[in-house]
């Protein structure tokens, strides 16, 4: 099994090989009182922003604190193309599953998108509380998927800033049942943004699907199926994953 994946502040990630670096906090509580790390086993700590060092865990002290001799350090390239999905908001819990299997999978930036026939409504605290759950998962899925860049989650976005974002990419698309060309034959750029909207359940409104047409986004289909709106994004994620090299 590689090795586990903790979050530390980047000025931990400056230490040559040889040096030690304490892991303490919530990351270390973690890390000793719930992995239960000993002397002699490999850990990996890194920013989530695709710097990292590797070592060997060296000393355990207490409940929430070991240091770790480091051996090396990496650097993680951005990748290319960058894929995005602007995800609906889901129903209860539904959102942070479509978070957390989308981590899991490699994606590398998350937009909540309030659409016109979405249940769900991220209003005033509420929406605060929802957003940090969002961020929050997504960090702890990247961990358990040993990245070492963990996926941006956006600020809460109109169906206008969807358009401006959607105009700005390299490829964009919508999923969407009556899409005339599947997503696995579109043509896909090497570098940029990879785009891809995933609409809520009651499904993307005319006006919406307009909107997102006039800013270059094409309308396609997965596949024979309707999939839930927190399923989608995975399933589109790792075929654009595939179809890009990126799953090589």
């Amino acid at each position: 099994m590689t090795a586990p994946v903790f979050v530390t502040d980047p000025g931990h990630l400056t230490a040559a090989p040889g040096e030690r670096v304490t892991l303490s906090g919530p990351e270390g509580r973690h890390a000793v009182s719930v992995r239960r790390l000993h002397a002699g086993e490999e850990v990996v700590l890194t920013d989530g922003e695709g710097t990292a060092v590797v070592g060997t865990v060296t000393a355990v002290e207490g409940k929430d604190r070991l240091e770790v001799t480091v051996a090396r350090r990496v650097e993680e390239p951005p990748p290319a193309p960058r894929i995005t999905v602007v995800q609906a908001l889901p129903k209860g819990d539904r959102g942070e599953l479509a978070v957390e299997t989308m981590t899991e999978a490699g994606v590398d930036a998350i937009v909540p998108w309030a659409a016109s026939r979405c249940v769900t409504q991220w209003k005033a605290e509420r929406g605060a509380k929802a957003l940090a759950k969002w961020r929050a998962t997504a960090r702890e899925a990247g961990k358990q998927a040993r990245r070492l860049r963990f996926p941006d989650v956006a600020d809460l976005m109109t169906t206008r800033q969807v358009a401006d974002l959607l105009s700005g990419a390299a490829f964009a698309g919508v999923l969407h049942e009556e899409g005339s060309a599947p997503l696995a034959s579109a043509p896909l750029p090497e570098r940029g943004e990879i785009v891809l909207v995933v609409g809520p359940e009651g499904g993307v409104a005319p006006e919406e699907l307009a909107a997102f047409e006039t800013a270059g986004a094409g309308a396609y289909r997965l596949g024979p199926t309707v999939l839930r709106t927190s399923t989608a994004g995975v399933a589109a994620t790792a075929l654009l994953l595939g179809r890009t090299g990126r799953w090589s």
